[in-house]
């Protein structure tokens, strides 16, 4: 279990599948479905232009973009992921989550706190 997967667990509804990305220094993914969730290294999957999408939506995207640019791109990011895994909803969290604006319908931000619920739900039986 790493952070993203943790947060992804305590932030999970228990309806449907659920796509977790973490904004932070890179980014975080993870799945969850059915209470079993699956840590995923998105972030290393080819982009656009030769890069990753954690070149455009982490940090250093950031920074090169600019916050608008780097805003769309999340928000591009996040469609094509959901659209290409097929989850019913998106959380996003970390620490960068916060600099967006206006999320998409079945997009919401989740809180870092919840790491801890994910954490206490990893060890409960089901």
């Amino acid at each position: 279990m790493n952070d993203a997967a943790m947060q992804a667990l305590g932030s999970y509804t228990g309806e449907g599948r659920m796509l977790f990305l973490e904004l932070g220094t890179g980014l975080g993914s993870a799945i969850v479905d059915d209470w079993e969730v699956a840590p995923m290294e998105l972030a290393h999957l080819p982009y656009k232009q030769g890069k990753t999408f954690e070149d455009y939506v982490g940090v250093q995207g950031m920074e090169r973009l600019g916050k608008r640019k780097w805003r769309k791109s999340v928000l591009d990011v996040i469609e094509r992921l959901a659209v290409g895994l097929q989850v019913e909803y998106v959380v996003v969290g970390g620490g960068n989550a916060k600099r967006l604006h206006r999320l998409p319908k079945g997009v919401r931000l989740g809180d870092n706190t919840n790491a801890f619920v994910g954490g206490f739900r990893m060890w409960k039986e089901r």
